[in-house]
Parts: structure tokens; C-alpha cells; sequence
């Protein structure tokens, strides 16, 4: 068992990883759109798991002036990348891989919870599993519908694309999430926290943090190299 001060601690996170969230589609819908529209589902996804700093990040580099946002209605495109630091444009780019894991995490593990399903008797296994394939599926997506967007007209040529830009960031953020979920589960709390525990979920904050952390250098080369855009 854990302790109520830590348990406070994960609401408060939590709170603010919410209430980040909330204030990012606000700002978005006021008139501050993205001009690559998957964009605006990753900023706030992005800030349900660093809060404040994620925050910071979308006001430093990547909110949308409504001005910006008006002369680019309608239009996405990449060349974001041009116009910050490449440190900058690297950081964007791990958001928009860790946008896709995050959601396919969330997802899998509450349905895990609800569901009770388990695979050969290990609850960390069958997370691993779910979240691995619903974080590739949907971060591939999340890759895909961009390239469409900027005018691939073949649907195979931008799942080839897709899946070359976005594989390796895949896999790095979630061998940060799942080292990070091992230690909590197998030492820290063992036998192991549920999703019906806050604190599960605020490890899983840290733990999305550290994917972000172990997903950045492949990101960073992988734009160095050009089979992914920098934003």
C-alpha cells in the first residue's frame, strides 16, 4: 500500500495534467488553430502527462498566432520546422509520436481494467501487449493522416512513410514507458497498482515522461536523416 500524501500527490498531477489539457483546447478553439491538424489533439494529449511544462513548450514554440492561424485555414503543411531551433522542431516531433502512445495507452490499459482480461496469468504482460499494438496502430495514424494531408495521393506509398517515420519512435517511447512501468510495478508497488488507483495513473505521467525523454535522440536522428519532417 501506498500512502495518502502520495495518493494526494497523484490527484494533484493528475489534476493538472487535466486542467493543461482543458486550457490548450480552449486556447486551440479561440481562434489559434494548427495548421497540421493532428496537432491539435497532440498538444493537449501531450499536456496530460506534463502538465505545465507542456504548457510551456506549446506557448514557447508551438502556439499558433490567430493570425498565422487565419492565413493557413484549410492548409497544413510541414515547414514548421524552418522557422524554430532544431532542439525545437525535434521536441515537436516526439509530442506528435507520443500523442499516438498516449492515447493507445490510456485506452488499453482502462479497458484491461474494466474488461479483467489477463495473458498467462500476468496483468504487466498484458498490458505490455495492448498497449504496444494500440499505441503502434493509432501513433502510425497519427503519422499517416498528415502525409495524406500534404498531398500523398497513394494510401500504401504514405503507410510505407508513415511507418518508416514513425517505427523507431514508437518503440523508444515505449521502452521508456514500460522500463519505468516495470520498476513501479514489480519493486515499487508490488504486487502491483491497478487503474482504479490515482497514483497508477501519475506513474504512468512519469512513465510517459521518461517515453518522451528515451523517444527524443531517435527522433532527433531520424529528422537529422530525412525520413522524418521536423515540426
Amino acid at each position: 500500500m501506498h500512502s495518502p500524501l502520495l495518493s494526494t500527490i497523484a490527484w494533484i498531477a493528475l489534476a493538472s495534467g487535466i486542467g493543461t489539457a482543458i486550457v490548450m483546447i480552449v486556447d486551440i478553439a479561440s481562434g489559434r488553430r494548427q495548421a497540421m491538424k493532428i496537432m491539435e489533439i497532440t498538444w493537449p494529449v501531450t499536456g496530460l502527462y506534463m502538465g505545465p511544462l507542456a504548457w510551456w513548450a506549446y506557448v514557447r514554440f508551438g502556439r499558433a498566432s490567430k493570425a498565422d492561424a487565419s492565413a493557413h485555414a484549410g492548409h497544413t503543411h510541414h515547414h514548421g520546422e524552418h522557422r524554430k531551433p532544431y532542439w525545437q522542431s525535434v521536441f515537436v516531433s516526439v509530442t506528435h509520436c507520443g500523442g499516438g502512445c498516449t492515447i493507445g495507452d490510456i485506452i488499453s490499459d482502462t479497458g484491461l481494467y474494466l474488461s479483467g482480461f489477463v495473458l498467462f496469468g500476468s496483468t504487466l504482460l498484458t498490458s505490455y501487449t495492448f498497449d504496444f499494438i494500440l499505441a503502434f496502430v493509432i501513433g502510425i495514424l497519427f503519422q499517416y493522416l498528415p502525409i495524406r494531408a500534404m498531398g500523398e495521393p497513394s494510401r500504401w506509398r504514405a503507410l510505407i512513410k508513415a511507418l518508416k517515420a514513425d517505427t523507431l519512435s514508437l518503440i523508444a517511447f515505449e521502452v521508456g514507458l514500460f522500463g519505468w512501468m516495470a520498476l513501479v510495478q514489480k519493486l515499487w508497488f508490488a504486487p502491483g497498482l491497478d487503474a482504479a488507483d490515482p497514483v497508477f495513473w501519475f506513474m504512468m505521467q512519469i512513465g510517459m515522461s521518461v517515453g518522451f525523454v528515451t523517444a527524443y535522440p531517435a527522433n532527433w536522428w531520424l529528422v537529422k536523416k530525412g525520413i522524418k519532417h521536423g515540426m
